[in-house]
C-alpha cells in the first residue's frame, strides 16, 4: 500500500481532477472529517476505506495504492531542465508537485516557479496566482533574498493581470525593498521598478511613477542587459504617455525597440512589438502608421509561434487598429468574437479596454443608448476597483464617441 503523505496527494488529485468535493466524494460512507485527515497524511487508509473511496472515484484501487509512477521531484525537475525546446513537461511536474513531500524545499520553489510561468504563459492567472501564494510563503521560509525578492516581483505582476491592484502594490513594494535592503542585482532591483512603476501608473498614481523612472534611467538602466534595458524603456513610455507627453513617450518606444533583434528573443522582440502597438494607439492624436507597422512584426512572429494567449492579445490589437484606421465592420467582428469566447484569457485591462472599444462600435452603429449605458458601467467599476488610469480612458473614450457621433 502507499505511505503516507503519498496517498493522500494522490487521493486529493484524484477527487479535484473530478471535480469533487470532499462531502461530494465520501457520501454516507463516510466522514468528510475521516477523509480530510487521509488527504492530509494524518491517518493511514485501511483496505475498506480504500476499496470505498476507489469505487466512488471510478478507479481501480491500484490507481491509490499502486506503487508511485512518478520521481523524485528533484529526478522530474533535471528532465525539465535537460527537455528538448517546445517539450510541454507540465503535468508531469505538477503530478510530482502534489506527490511531493517537502523534503527539499528548494527543489519545491523551483518546481513551482516552473508551473506558475507556464500558467502565466497561457493565461491562465487563478492557477498561477494560486501556485504564487505558496511560492512567497516558501520563499520566506527559505530566506533567500533572490527569491523572496522574484516570488513577489511575478505575484505583482500576475495579480495586476487578475485586476487586483489593491493586492499587487504591497507585492511590489515589499519587493523592491528586498531588492535595495539586500543590495540584489541590478536585474532583481529593476524588475521590482518596472512592476512598481506599472501599478502605480494604473492606480493614477503617476507622480510617484514618475519619480521612480527617474530613478530606473539614472541608476538602473545603465547597466541593464538589451532584453531588461528594452522592457525598461517601454514602462517608462507608459508613464509618458499617460502624463500625456507622448513625443517622450514615442521616442522611449522607438529607443526599446532598437535595442533588439529578432534572432536575440524572437518572443520578447514580437512581445515588445505589440504592446508599442497599444501605446502608439493610446497617444494623442493615435500614432496609427508607427502602430499598423510594429503590429505586422508582431503578427509575422506570434502567428507561427504564439500561444493562445498571445494570439488573444494579437487579434484584440488588430480590432483596435481597425477601428482607428475606420475598419469598423471588421473592429465589431474581431471585439464580438474575442468577447463571446469562453477561453478568453486576456488580462484584466485588455478585457475592459476590448469592452470599451465594444461600447464605442455600439454607439457608432446607433445604438447610443446601448453603447452609452456599457461604457458608464465599465467606467463605474473601472473607478471602484481603483483603476483610475482605466476609468479615466473609458470616460474619455465615451466622451469622444459622442463628439464624433454629434459632428
Amino acid at each position: 500500500m502507499l505511505t503516507q503523505p503519498h496517498f493522500g496527494r494522490r487521493l486529493k488529485r484524484l477527487r479535484l481532477e473530478r471535480g469533487l468535493s470532499q462531502a461530494g466524494l465520501v457520501g454516507d460512507g463516510m466522514s468528510t472529517g475521516y477523509l480530510s485527515r487521509l488527504e492530509s497524511g494524518e491517518r493511514r487508509p485501511t483496505e475498506r476505506a480504500v476499496a470505498y473511496l476507489a469505487r466512488r472515484l471510478g478507479v481501480d484501487p491500484s490507481a491509490l495504492t499502486g506503487p508511485a509512477d512518478d520521481r523524485s521531484l528533484t529526478g522530474v525537475l533535471a528532465a525539465v531542465a535537460s527537455a528538448p525546446p517546445g517539450a510541454d513537461d507540465t503535468a508531469a511536474l505538477s503530478r510530482a508537485v502534489e506527490e511531493d513531500a517537502g523534503d527539499d524545499p528548494a527543489a519545491r520553489w523551483q518546481a513551482l516557479w516552473l508551473l506558475a510561468r507556464a500558467a502565466g504563459r497561457d493565461g491562465d492567472h487563478e492557477r498561477e496566482r494560486a501556485l504564487l501564494r505558496e511560492l512567497v510563503e516558501l520563499a520566506d521560509a527559505l530566506g533567500a533574498a533572490e527569491l523572496r525578492a522574484r516570488s513577489r516581483v511575478r505575484y505583482a505582476r500576475c495579480t495586476r493581470a487578475l485586476g487586483d491592484l489593491r493586492t499587487a502594490e504591497p507585492s511590489a513594494v515589499t519587493a523592491l525593498s528586498i531588492a535595495r535592503a539586500e543590495k540584489l542585482s541590478v536585474s532583481d532591483t529593476l524588475a521590482a521598478l518596472m512592476v512598481l512603476i506599472s501599478v502605480e501608473t494604473e492606480l493614477g498614481r503617476l507622480e510617484a511613477a514618475g519619480r521612480h523612472v527617474e530613478e530606473l534611467e539614472r541608476d538602473l538602466l545603465p547597466q541593464a542587459g538589451p532584453a531588461q534595458a528594452a522592457e525598461a524603456l517601454w514602462t517608462a513610455a507608459m508613464v509618458s504617455n499617460r502624463a500625456g507627453d507622448h513625443p517622450a513617450a514615442r521616442s522611449r518606444l522607438d529607443r526599446a525597440l532598437a535595442l533588439l533583434r529578432g534572432k536575440d528573443d524572437l518572443t520578447l522582440w514580437a512581445r515588445l512589438r505589440a504592446a508599442a502597438t497599444a501605446a502608439a494607439l493610446q497617444m494623442s492624436p493615435p500614432q496609427v502608421a508607427a502602430a499598423d507597422r510594429w503590429l505586422g512584426e508582431a503578427a509575422s512572429v506570434i502567428d507561427l509561434i504564439g500561444t493562445p494567449l498571445q494570439v488573444q492579445e494579437l487579434h484584440a490589437l488588430q480590432a483596435h487598429l481597425a477601428f482607428h484606421q475606420g475598419r469598423f465592420d471588421e473592429a465589431r467582428a474581431l471585439s464580438s468574437r474575442l468577447l463571446r469566447d469562453e477561453d478568453l484569457r486576456l488580462s484584466y485591462r485588455d478585457r475592459v479596454r476590448l469592452a470599451v472599444l465594444d461600447g464605442r462600435l455600439e454607439i457608432l452603429a446607433g445604438r447610443v443608448d446601448e453603447g452609452i449605458a456599457a461604457l458608464r458601467r465599465l467606467g463605474q467599476q473601472a473607478a471602484q476597483s481603483q483603476h483610475l488610469d482605466l476609468a479615466a480612458h473609458v470616460w474619455q473614450s465615451l466622451a469622444t464617441t459622442l463628439a464624433d457621433v454629434r459632428s
